[in-house]
């Protein structure tokens, strides 16, 4: 496979990393630019939502322009967005560079997947968009973790000061290891959608956006839960948020392993069953710090392990327009982090961090329904199917 696949694994990495690097270091925001828990929570908030809406609006924008350059253009951008957010004197400047940060950081990682997919030969294909979704999907665990330790250590900028180095080499990088791409055809955002008229793929996109709601309830706000619930410093904060990461990212290896072994549609059941358990049972661990941390060890694994069994299932149920119910679940994953952290906000706000694993919970719930939902056409589909034939 081509090597340059993973130079735009780290780009993509870079980019998803900056979505949820505040996570771990809230307080720190709040307590700087003189806002409350949930404002400063509105930030991953914003983030997740002009991530999720603005890469196929830009992507159609731009349908003509050549790959690399634009590659360069949006990198630039996105510099500059992560450049105004380490000089920010206010939450209103704050809040505009994470708005810049995201809308370009949208379009780089739709670009890293189409100029993957066009640099390998055909066999080396999924691979490639595979490697590079694995660092947008490493980014969202990983980066709260590193934002929360660079956070503690230099201050709450300290982590979008790492953020443009990595950006300043990627720029590098891509100058001088990417040849000229002429951009493929793009398919309308009305094509796109158009395929949500197929209920089982709709009831799959929405149990991604459900899942990931209930997920970011709770991890949104992990800091002030450990810190108010559990009573961790932040020094035990940081090796929690590192457990986490290490068993989210295991978690996405394991998902994939359940999927082969037994089938796409168990293994999301499995997932969110045990996942809802998981997340209900928490606030009832905070009393034992290693029953705490088996139970969310639990919860961080399976965080991430419905995401390749949900592609794949997608994948299965509309072979023909996989590509887009690709770009179309990174959508649905993003609104979900955007619409989980604003309920967290709230209810961290309106009563204490105890209610957050309940209310996320209540949203695992609905993700199991509309995980049903959609199975359930697919079996009946099978069956009328068959009748016919007959």
């Amino acid at each position: 496979m081509d090597k340059r696949v993973y130079l735009l694994t780290i780009v993509s990495f870079v980019v998803g990393m900056v979505e949820l690097i505040i996570g771990g270091i809230l307080d720190l925001i709040s307590s700087d630019l003189n806002v409350s828990l949930g404002k400063a929570g509105f930030l991953i908030t914003v983030f997740s939502l002009v991530f999720a809406m603005a890469a196929p609006i830009l992507l159609t924008m731009t349908a003509g322009v050549e790959r690399k350059r634009l590659t360069l253009l949006a990198l630039l951008i996105f510099f500059i967005g992560n450049g105004l957010a380490v000089f920010s004197p206010s939450y209103s400047m704050l809040l505009i560079a994470r708005i810049i940060s995201a809308a370009s950081g949208s379009l780089l990682v739709v670009l890293c997947v189409t100029i993957a997919s066009s640099i390998v030969a055909e066999k080396y294909r999924a691979r490639a968009i595979g490697v590079v979704f694995m660092g947008v999907s490493a980014s969202l665990v990983l980066g709260v973790p590193i934002g929360l330790m660079l956070g503690n250590a230099f201050g709450w900028r300290a982590p979008f000061i790492m953020i443009l180095v990595l950006t300043l080499l990627s720029i590098i990088g891509v100058t001088f290891y990417m040849d000229t791409i002429e951009p493929k055809p793009s398919i309308s955002i009305r094509m796109q959608l158009r395929t949500l008229k197929n209920r089982r793929v709709l009831f799959a996109q929405l149990t991604s956006f459900l899942f990931l709601a209930g997920h970011l309830t709770l991890y949104g706000y992990l800091t002030p839960f450990l810190k108010m619930e559990v009573g961790l410093d932040g020094t035990w904060v940081s090796v929690v948020y590192l457990i986490f990461g290490v068993a989210a990212v295991a978690g996405g290896g394991f998902g994939g392993l359940l999927a082969d072994r037994f089938g796409t549609k168990p293994t999301i059941l499995f997932v969110i069953i045990v996942f809802g358990a998981a997340i209900f049972s928490i606030p009832y661990t905070t009393f034992a710090l290693p029953l705490f941390l088996v139970v969310m060890m639990i919860w961080s694994m399976l965080s991430w392990a419905i995401t390749p069994a949900m592609q794949s299932y997608l994948i299965e149920a509309a072979p023909e327009t996989s590509d887009i119910q690709q770009s179309l679940n990174n959508s649905a994953l993003h609104f979900g982090i955007a619409f989980g952290s604003f309920v967290g906000g709230i209810v961290i706000e309106g009563g204490s961090a105890a209610l957050n694993p309940q209310i996320g919970g209540l949203f695992i719930i609905a993700a199991l329904g509309a995980a049903g939902i959609s199975m359930a056409k697919q079996g009946h589909s099978f069956l009328t199917l068959a009748r016919n034939q007959e």
